[in-house]
This record gives C-alpha cells, sequence and structure tokens, in this order.
C-alpha cells in the first residue's frame, strides 16, 4: 500500500518556520506601554535619524523621570542632530532640572547646537539664554568668559549663521510688522531669521546692553531684523528709548518706517520713571 508522502498543510514547511520566526515573539504577553518603550529603546540605540525621531518625541512624554534623563543624556549624543533634538525636547518638556545640562551644553562645538539650547534654556526662563541671543544679533559677548566666545567667527559670518537657520528651522518668527513678504523673502543664505529671532528674544533682557543693541539693530542692513528689532523694543516698553527709535521713521523700507511709527506712538504714552529723590545730608 502506497503512502501519501505530500504535507498535510498546502504550503512548504519552511513557511510556517518563516511566520514563526517573523512573528513578535511576546506578542501575547507585550503590554501597550512595555510594547512603546521597547520600541523607542531600540530607535534610542539605533542610527543617526531613528535616534534624532526617537529624542525629538521625549517631549511627549512630560512628567517622566526617565524621560528627563534620556533627553538630557541626549545632549552629549557624538551626532549634532541628535543633540539638536534633545534640545528641543527639553524645552517641550518644560522642567527646570534641565537647565544645568544646557547651560553645559552651551559649549557645544557646533553652532547650531548652541542656537538650540538657547531656545531652550529661554523656553524654561533662564536668563542665561539671553547672553547667546545678545551675541547673535551683535556678533559680540557681554563677557569674555561666556562658552559662546568661542564661536563669534560663525556668528559673524552671515552664510554660516544662515544655514543653522534654513537647516535647523530655528529662528523665523512672522512679524507683525514684516508678515508674508518677510517669509517670500527668506532664502538659504540669509542670515536674518536667526539674527530676527535673537532681536525679538531680546525684548524680556533687562540688561541695558540689550536695549542699546536693539536700538542699534533698528539701523541693520536688513529690513527685517530692522523691523525685528523694532517690534521687540515696544514689547520692551522703556520710554526712555522712544528719542533713539524716532530716526527709524524716515527709513527707506515702509513696512520700517510703519513699524517705527507704531513703537514711537506706544513707549510715548508710557509713564517716564519718576527720578530718584535724594535726601540732603546733614
Amino acid at each position: 500500500m502506497k503512502t501519501n508522502s505530500a504535507p498535510l498543510f498546502p504550503f512548504a514547511a519552511g513557511s510556517l518556520l518563516a511566520i514563526l520566526v517573523f512573528a513578535p515573539s511576546n506578542f501575547a504577553t507585550v503590554s501597550g506601554s512595555d510594547k512603546a518603550w521597547q520600541i523607542l529603546n531600540a530607535a534610542l540605540a539605533g542610527n543617526t535619524d531613528d535616534r534624532t525621531t526617537a529624542v525629538s518625541v521625549l517631549a511627549l512624554i512630560p512628567g517622566d523621570a526617565r524621560v528627563l534623563n534620556l533627553a538630557t543624556g541626549a545632549t552629549d549624543d557624538p551626532k549634532p542632530a541628535v543633540r539638536i533634538a534633545a534640545c528641543n525636547s527639553l524645552a517641550g518638556l518644560n522642567n527646570k532640572a534641565a537647565i544645568p545640562s544646557l547651560q553645559k551644553a552651551v559649549a557645544d562645538k557646533e553652532m547650531s547646537v548652541v542656537v538650540a539650547c538657547a531656545h531652550a534654556l529661554h523656553a524654561l526662563k533662564d536668563d542665561s539664554a539671553y547672553e547667546i541671543y545678545y551675541a547673535i544679533l551683535t556678533g559680540a559677548v557681554k563677557d569674555s568668559k561666556n562658552p559662546i566666545a568661542k564661536q563669534l567667527d560663525t556668528l559673524k559670518d552671515p552664510k554660516q549663521l544662515a544655514q543653522i537657520g534654513f537647516n535647523e528651522g530655528i529662528g523665523f518668527i512672522p512679524f507683525a510688522g514684516a508678515g508674508w513678504s518677510a517669509f517670500r523673502y527668506l532664502h538659504k543664505t540669509d542670515p536674518s531669521p536667526v539674527r530676527a529671532a535673537a532681536a525679538s528674544v531680546l525684548a524680556t533682557d533687562p540688561d541695558p546692553k540689550s536695549g542699546e543693541a536693539l536700538v542699534d539693530a533698528t539701523q541693520d542692513k536688513n529690513w527685517i531684523v530692522r523691523v525685528a528689532a523694532l517690534e521687540a523694543l515696544s514689547r520692551r516698553a522703556d520710554p526712555t528709548l522712544r528719542v533713539k527709535v524716532e530716526p527709524a521713521m524716515n527709513d527707506r523700507t515702509k513696512k520700517v518706517r510703519f513699524t517705527a511709527a507704531a513703537v514711537v506712538i506706544h513707549l510715548g504714552e508710557l509713564k517716564q520713571p519718576k527720578p530718584a529723590r535724594h535726601r540732603p545730608t546733614h
């Protein structure tokens, strides 16, 4: 009697093995959170693109101590893209415990990472961010001991500064006085987005040097920076600077003239600080 040697299943024996190999071995036992952490941990140990994405999405998990440790640890990653993602995530996590790591990262050799650090420090309301934005706007530092002093050559190079803004998406905000036409004007070789953003941030820096830097920026060669500086001066709300803003009402660009006019009106409506009274000595 002949026996039928054909397999009982209508597919090759190797196919079942393939299904078992490629199927998740713990599919039935892993919970949603556990599986999610497996995915993230694998990505954090992966290539540069995987690590960058994984670090970026950590910002979506606030209030988790593990996440804060992962994000701060990523500020030491060998790849700048991952370090930038770490800074951005720390800004999104909004935990002041990250400030020491960010202040350390300001000494990064890559200027794009330094700018991302500044953004994060400012988001966490740490005043050390102002030092970085002042340097970006002016090309100088208030204190020669500041770690960013090493990056002054980059800050003075328009092409390198423009590349930072273009590649990392750091900088441009559609200022009220510039609007859509400013956005269309921007391009890969234009450093104005980064410098305009720096001017905007300095609006809240209480240091008088920043106020003077903004006044100087109202005469910048780039009209987008001039508009940004004027709007920052308006938000700074220092009526003593009104006279220094008035020359901008004669600017060759209408958008700058209109913005300057609004700022002059606003500052003129603010009360001047009362001079301190000195008691007579006896």
